[in-house]
């Protein structure tokens, strides 16, 4: 389902997935109220949200789809004018693509959201992390859940935090992809974070990564 108040966006879009044939556009709304009654009615696999809309925007929306277990939201943001997109993290987004990214990549985005992944593409998420979360404020608390995390599996945090595949963490540590897979899961579970996206930003609220640190991806 497309969500945005442009309706040439919407249509350019539209065109695009619409050549897929394993992806099928269900409808469109131009606001987020009108997704809200729309998603009842369809029951979309995907949103495929914009921010800026009128009377209800995306992070709002987003995060009322999340509390209903309703369908995984894409969000779409020109990423240097959307100072929400943090916001729209925390609200319960699985995941971000720039408006202007190539055909490819939306489709292969709209993808991996569909089958219940998380879009963490890293330059993206490095970025937005490092804009929009500082360090903790003195006194906040680290959540009980991470402090029963292994050494194991914190180290895997980190580098999820830093925006690695599972496939490049398996190779810095030496280890199989689905070793990798089971301490990611069982991370999540700790913590009680829904998905990859929402362990970035508990790694980096918690202070455990720092703004501006670099992972050497070799």
């Amino acid at each position: 389902m497309l969500v945005d108040d442009q309706e040439l966006v919407r249509a350019g879009f539209r065109m695009i997935l619409d050549l897929e044939p394993d992806l099928e556009v269900v409808g469109e709304a131009a606001d987020g109220e009108e997704c809200l009654r729309r998603v009842r009615d369809l029951a979309p696999d995907v949103v495929l949200m914009d921010i800026r809309m009128p009377r209800l925007d995306g992070i709002e929306t987003t995060r009322r789809l999340a509390a209903a277990n309703g369908p995984k939201v894409l969000v779409l943001t020109t990423f240097d004018l959307d100072e929400y997109v943090y916001r729209a993290m925390r609200a319960g987004a699985s995941g971000f693509l720039l408006k202007d990214v190539p055909r490819e990549q939306l489709v292969a985005g709209v993808r991996v959201v569909a089958r219940g992944e998380q879009l963490l593409a890293p330059a993206i998420t490095r970025r937005l992390v490092e804009r929009f979360v500082g360090l903790p404020e003195p006194g906040s608390g680290v959540p009980e859940g991470m402090r029963e995390l292994s050494a194991r599996e914190l180290e895997v945090l980190k580098l999820v935090a830093a925006g690695l595949s599972n496939a490049e963490i398996a190779a810095r540590l030496v280890v199989g992809e689905a070793t990798v897979k089971t301490h990611v899961a069982r991370v999540l579970a700790k913590c009680g974070v829904r998905d990859r996206v929402h362990a970035v930003v508990l790694a980096y609220e918690t202070g455990l990564v720092q703004p501006g640190a670099a992972v050497d991806r070799g």
